[in-house]
């Protein structure tokens, strides 16, 4: 059972690590006021989102991540599973949003 335990925690601190990782950009491009894509958006992550709603959706990661992370073992498997959650995340992040057009004109509105 402790194998199972300790397998159920690593993946927690992945997905820890991912969610803390796409807080940043939605957090950063809603504090400086501008439009970036959310699962809110039309189409869901494709169009833009108001700046309000990048800064709740990095509010959401940010917080689910946390809570994720709390009482964690901390121990090296867990701390590298969530580093590898956050640099996985942020290599799909930029190959996401890389193909993406987001000077179209309708980020613009």
């Amino acid at each position: 059972m402790t194998g199972l335990r300790d397998r159920t925690g690593a993946i927690a601190a992945g997905v820890s690590g991912a969610l803390l990782a796409n807080a940043v950009p939605h957090t950063v491009k809603g504090m400086t006021r501008q439009r970036f894509p959310t699962p809110f958006a039309s189409p869901p992550g494709v169009g833009p989102s108001p700046p309000l709603h990048n800064v709740a959706w990095g509010v959401l990661n940010l917080a689910a991540g946390s809570v994720l992370a709390r009482g964690r073992s901390g121990s090296p498997a867990n701390r590298i599973a969530a580093v590898g959650g956050g640099v996985a995340m942020a290599f799909y992040l930029a190959h996401y949003f890389g193909g993406l057009d987001l000077n179209d004109e309708r980020a613009k509105r």
